[in-house]
């Protein structure tokens, strides 16, 4: 499918390239190089999911700094507290959403390139059969009564809204999940943040319940909502799920100050804020959804039960070896007190909230790697590979410089405490210059779950957990708060060096690029 001037790298010629083929696959992440900014189709394409989509996912954490600057201003202790509420309320959340979102992002994207290409198909016929039988009949035609049909028709079938059994399938687990998740946190959240380093002498213990318990209450609209963020985002439609994020986090931002300090309410005022603020988000996509497709399936034998457990064990598998790193990285810094549990709280926000700009490299990835596999379009698959990973090495430089300017300065906002700024100052360079490991980590995972290689994905995260899991035991017993950053820097860049292997080395799925295509 592409010529031998596609595959054309600077400083390599044309060589080792025959056809569809790449003599050395590793040479795919260097694929028309030169044309990275190019507007053409497939840069547009990026750009529409990929901006939208980073925004989207920016702006929950965002919400949750702007949360962390008000709860900073009440005292060191309940920051510290509702940082580790937030890192046990995220990592729950994710091992329960992740896997769903993934795959529901995979699953929409094929099912409706399929959908597509059967709508093509079936205008072709009608077409083909519409001409054979003009050419064979010499019975005069009314072109007016014609023109005037097929109009009709088609736009019959564009205000038809589509059954597609994923996105009835992903609401049904949301739904679950999230009532799952609400019940666990709200009966074991004493233990689980005696799990994570805060005792029951802890000045840190009350005001964590407070906050964990009232933000689970948000668990059920948190997870519907990002499920049904992935079906969109297998449409390849991120706005819609950026508009209905922003009213939300917008209307958390204005009730904070409203319920936290005119009513007095503290840090249950901000979890009440940002409950609301999730149920909001909620609505407004669920709505927008049912305008788009049949949200209830014509039977329960319709739903995909079976292919969804299937993959979602292989990526719950994979998001739990994340999320045990995580998680224990924040636990190690409570057991260090609450002024370095507060500082890591912090760059862990700025860190994670920043990073997910590349995730949205990684969404649009995905998305169209999904759709091109779908209609295996092996040209089109390394092409988007190759210029998300591109523009994900320029993004982490630019995020790398524009951090360390303005994080020197601006880490005043989230607390006045001298000791937990000092210890901000010694997380910035791992904060600032693990940025381009962190986006090509995260859109090597947008591109493994767009080619449906989530055994990979979930196997190789596994390994790579064990190591980092170790070198943060070790390296925190012995340094402390540089160790756990350490630590974290170690786990990025064993996940961005598993992506490397599996395209590089054209396993799996990539295996297309050892052969003509």
């Amino acid at each position: 499918m592409g010529s031998v001037k596609d595959f054309l790298l600077p400083g390599y010629g044309a060589a080792p390239m025959s056809g569809g083929k790449i003599e050395y696959p590793l040479l795919v992440f260097f694929k028309d190089a030169r044309n990275a900014f190019k507007k053409d189709e497939l840069g547009l394409e990026i750009v529409r999911i990929a901006l939208p989509a980073a925004l989207a996912l920016m702006a929950d954490p965002i919400a949750s700094l702007v949360d962390t600057a008000f709860i900073g201003q009440i005292g060191p202790v309940e920051l510290a507290a509702v940082g580790v509420s937030i890192a046990v309320f995220n990592q729950v959340s994710r091992v329960a959403v992740f896997p769903l979102v993934s795959i529901t992002t995979s699953f929409v994207a094929e099912e409706d390139a399929t959908c597509k290409m059967a709508d093509e198909e079936f205008e072709i016929g009608n077409e083909t059969g519409l001409q054979y039988q003009l050419s064979g009949s010499d019975v005069r035609v009314d072109n007016s009564s014609l023109t005037s049909h097929i109009p009709l028709d088609s736009a019959k079938m564009e205000t038809e809204r589509k059954y597609i059994p994923s996105v009835s399938t992903a609401l049904v687990f949301g739904g679950i999940l999230g009532l799952l998740q609400t019940v666990l946190l709200v009966f074991c959240a004493t233990p689980i943040l005696n799990f994570m380093g805060i005792n029951h002498d802890s000045p840190m213990i009350a005001p964590a319940c407070q906050y964990l318990k009232l933000r689970s209450l948000g668990a059920p609209a948190v997870l519907l909502s990002l499920a049904m963020q992935g079906v969109f985002r297998g449409f390849k439609d991120t706005k819609t799920p950026l508009f209905a994020t922003v009213a939300g986090d917008t209307t958390n931002i204005m009730l904070d100050p409203i319920f936290m300090f005119i009513f007095q309410l503290g840090v249950s005022g901000a979890a009440i804020a940002h409950v609301i603020s999730q149920y909001l988000i909620a609505i407004i996509l669920l709505w927008r959804l049912m305008r788009r497709v049949e949200v209830l399936p014509p039977h329960i034998t319709d739903l995909q039960f079976g292919r969804f457990l299937k993959n979602g064990f292989l990526l719950l598998a994979r998001v739990i070896a994340v999320t045990f790193c995580i998680t224990l990285s924040a636990s190690m810094a409570a057991r260090l007190g609450s002024v370095p549990m507060a500082a890591f709280q912090i760059c862990l926000q700025v860190w994670l909230t920043i990073s997910l700009l590349a995730d949205g490299l990684a969404v649009a990835g995905q998305a169209i790697l999904a759709s091109a596999f779908a209609r295996k379009d092996y040209q089109r698959a390394a092409s988007a590979a190759a210029r998300v990973l591109q523009w994900g090495v320029i993004l982490g430089l630019f995020l790398s410089a524009v951090l360390w300017i303005v994080l020197q300065f601006a880490s005043k906002v989230f607390t006045k405490d001298t000791d937990v700024l000092h210890l901000i100052h010694i997380g910035l360079p791992f904060v600032a210059l693990t940025q381009p490991i962190n986006a090509l980590a995260f859109v090597f995972d947008g591109i493994n779950f767009g080619a449906s290689d989530f055994a990979y994905s979930a196997y190789s995260l596994v390994m790579v957990a064990f190591a980092s899991i170790l070198s943060l035991l070790v390296l925190s017993s012995r340094l402390g708060f540089v160790g756990i950053w350490l630590a974290l820097t170690i786990y990025m860049s064993l996940r961005m060096l598993a992506g490397f292997w599996r395209i590089g080395t054209a396993r799996g799925p990539w295996i297309f690029l050892r052969s003509s295509w």
